[in-house]
């Protein structure tokens, strides 16, 4: 998980990039986007957004976007407080583009992730069934095949080829249905009866029609599959704009598999060009490779088989390379702050997007729920809530503040999935009086990732009061690790003990906290929440908190960084995977150009916030609410 800085990272929306020949331009819109965080792999985290309510804004309303956003939370609310360098801040817009934040997955062999080779790897003993190949090639004509390649194409996106099969038996029908599907992924068909023939039709599986008619096949389709062959195609997934989830969601619809089929070490971010290993179950190459004639924003390559899945968590980091378009700061200002990064570090907050950009913010939630307070928990995520929304949700919320009838609230949402919606639907199913199991009907990681912001929120406080009492240096009673058990540091060990290996506890019934002031502190902090510290197991055994610890300094590695000058807003400023296997030249910057960028690159453990990495360098708050005030003034 990678979250948000505080740099001026002012976000403008909306570039459109694909990975088709005719690219088009990113034309930078007047709305700041609103999502300025990037996950760093680790946890799947993959719906912090989806808690926020699916917060969007409300274009009706003659409201404007920093009017709506006032209500959001700053860094302060959050316990973001401090800074570990002296040096002074400057301002700089981040994300102005999405094609300024790129993000390369670190395997666990250490390797930085990337596209660079769209072959199908030979497989020597597949050449085993010369009688099948032949069969299913040829019972399509070089006409239909025409057709049906359009259609795959999304040139006739609502319409379909119907292929009259002149010898009827099921055998001939069968071929066809397996050679339009082996030949053409994305498309489906289905056999109709029209005048006493027999049709099969071609329709396309991302269709807006079809979607309503084609099912994800309970299981992937039974093909030969050589016995030599590691049961798993790895390959390397780059995606522009567009989240893991959705990538996934998109790429289960072409192949008609369910997306557990699929496995990743980490999910990534919607707004960000990024590059990472994705495994899938019995799916050949050839096939993966053949998306590539239809993906928009996506492109696969690398691939190769193993005998293993992935495994969440499984990656050593990521590899950031990230743009911060008319930066203010002089090349020494900018020397100074990336020298403290590459040397010192920066605090290992857990940034903005943790704790949802709505008025009712995550860890709110997350504090009802381990207080056992379920009608709270139902009143935040239900009630009326000033801020940035769509319209379906202020009119949802208010249905339900008027009637408190879970059924009339759920009819105003067109989409059932969002949060609001599952826990209304379980209300509906189980009753106002039974809000557990009502409450569960909420994807299990949604509802641990509000508990889990409190923690955060915790964090984050403690360890901004550690850093205020004890600045960079070890003390007494201080928590390191030994293997995986913290030890609290004597006077004497602390003498030879860095900040690098100080980590503080996330609060739980399996840590133990410092034994300094600060730590004491936890108890209190807790306490005003109406939390014992001592009891951290829930009456719901998901619900109850072991704890973990992290440290409190994470210095990058592999830092570096450039001050280049553009004349162009819109060019691209980093060649991408993407660009270079198409073989475009790399951006070529004008000296004398009237715009100035910091272009740096760094690389991150997991679950740790690339844009609190940029925070430090930029010293700005990186919550939407400021940032928003940023973009206002910059548009003005």
């Amino acid at each position: 998980m990678a979250e948000s800085d505080p740099a001026l990272l002012s976000t403008k929306v909306g570039e459109k990039r694909s990975c088709s020949e005719d690219e088009e331009e990113d034309a930078p819109s007047k709305k700041p986007k609103v999502e300025i965080d990037h996950k760093n792999g680790g946890a799947p985290n993959q719906d912090e957004e989806e808690l926020e309510g699916g917060a969007s804004d409300r274009e009706e309303d003659g409201e404007t976007f920093a009017d709506m956003m006032k209500h959001g939370l700053t860094e302060m609310d959050v316990g973001i407080l401090k800074y570990v360098s002296d040096h002074e801040g400057f301002s700089g817009i981040l994300k102005e583009r999405y094609s300024d934040f790129v993000v390369h997955e670190i395997n666990k062999q250490g390797k930085v992730v990337h596209l660079d080779d769209l072959s199908i790897p030979a497989d020597t003993e597949e050449v085993s069934q010369p009688e099948q190949q032949p069969k299913e090639c040829n019972v399509l004509t070089e006409e239909q095949k025409k057709q049906l390649g359009e259609l795959q194409l999304f040139k006739n996106k609502e319409g379909n080829v119907s292929i009259e099969v002149m010898d009827d038996t099921k055998e001939k029908r069968t071929l066809v249905h397996k050679a339009i599907k082996t030949q053409f992924p994305g498309l489906e068909t289905k056999t109709e009866e029209k005048d006493g023939h027999k049709f099969i039709v071609a329709y396309h599986a991302a269709g807006k029609k079809a979607l309503a008619e084609v099912r994800t096949a309970a299981a992937p389709r039974k093909h030969f599959w050589p016995k030599h062959r590691g049961s798993f195609c790895h390959f390397t997934l780059y995606k522009e704009n567009k989240d893991t989830m959705d990538a996934i969601n998109v790429l289960s619809k072409f192949l008609r598999l369910r997306p557990n089929m699929f496995s990743y070490m980490g999910t990534k971010d919607k707004r960000a060009i990024t590059v990472q290993e994705i495994a899938v179950l019995k799916i050949t190459a050839e096939r993966l490779a053949h998306l590539n004639k239809c993906l928009m924003n996506l492109k696969l390559g690398n691939f190769c088989y193993k005998n293993h899945p992935l495994k969440l968590g499984e990656l050593q980091g990521n590899h950031f390379t990230v743009v911060i378009r008319n930066i203010s700061g002089t090349d020494e200002q900018v020397h100074q702050a990336m020298t403290s990064l590459k040397q010192t570090g920066f605090i290992n907050y857990y940034g903005m997007q943790r704790f949802g950009t709505t008025a009712v913010p995550t860890h709110q939630v997350g504090r009802a729920i381990l207080k056992n307070d379920w009608n709270e928990v139902v009143d935040l995520i239900l009630k009326p809530r000033p801020g940035a929304e769509k319209e379906f949700l202020v009119r949802c919320r208010e249905e339900w503040a008027k009637t408190q009838d879970p059924e009339a609230a759920l009819k105003k949402l067109p989409n059932k999935r969002c949060v609001e919606g599952q826990l209304l639907r379980g209300l509906s199913m189980y009753g106002k009086k039974n809000i557990v199991t009502a409450f569960g009907l909420i994807p299990r990681n949604n509802r641990l990732m509000y508990i889990h912001s409190y923690q955060s929120m915790v964090w984050n406080t403690m360890v901004s009061r550690r850093i205020e009492a004890f600045g960079l240096k070890a003390v007494e009673g201080d928590l390191v690790l030994r293997g995986t058990t913290a030890h609290v540091l004597s006077a004497e060990e602390a003498e030879s003990r860095s900040i690098h290996d100080i980590v503080m506890p996330l609060p739980g019934f399996d840590v133990i906290y410092p034994t300094h002031h600060v730590g004491k502190g936890y108890r209190e902090l807790l306490s005003v929440d109406g939390l014992d510290i001592d009891n951290m197991r829930h009456k719901v055994k998901d619900y109850s908190l072991a704890g973990a610890y992290r440290r409190i300094i994470i210095r990058p590695t592999d830092v570096s960084w450039e001050v280049i000058q553009y004349d162009d807003p819109r060019i691209s400023l980093v060649h991408t995977d993407f660009e270079k296997l198409e073989g475009k030249p790399a951006p070529v910057f004008n000296k004398e150009g009237k715009y100035r960028a910091l272009r740096m690159e760094f690389s991150l453990p997991p679950s740790t916030y690339a844009t609190m990495a940029i925070r430090e360098v930029l010293k700005l708050d990186t919550s939407i609410k400021k940032q928003t005030q940023l973009n206002t003034t910059w548009f003005n």
